[in-house]
């Protein structure tokens, strides 16, 4: 397999989820937008001092990476669990009740929905 072509395609995706130019993700990722460049154009092997703030600042499910064959089953989990680690003690806290209030409305319709 193709390492540098999936890491290319995954981060360029990525970007385009996150709604990102390329130099506004080097800027988010502390990089610089050559190496981002280089990346979606299948020229780079970032060394990991590159790959992991790029996983973290483009928010990338590390499984895409190193498990590209595997179906990510929850997209949307696991662009959760992003926000969620990005958040302060103090953030979390009070995103609990929020989160406890939406999923019961969500519950209660799609119950509903069954029924």
């Amino acid at each position: 397999m193709d390492f540098i072509h999936t890491l290319g395609n995954i981060v360029k995706k990525a970007r385009k989820r996150l709604g990102l130019t390329q130099f506004k993700a080097a800027e988010i990722c502390s990089i610089d937008s050559r190496t981002i460049l280089n990346i979606e154009n299948y020229r780079g092997n970032p060394k990991m001092t590159v790959l992991f703030p790029l996983v973290r600042g483009l928010q990338i499910d590390s499984q895409e990476i190193f498990y590209p064959g595997m179906e990510i089953k929850n997209p949307s989990v696991s662009q959760l669990r992003f926000l969620i680690e990005d958040c302060t003690e103090q953030e979390a806290a009070a995103l609990i009740p929020v989160v406890q209030s939406v999923l019961g409305a969500v519950r209660s319709n799609a119950a509903a929905e069954i029924k």
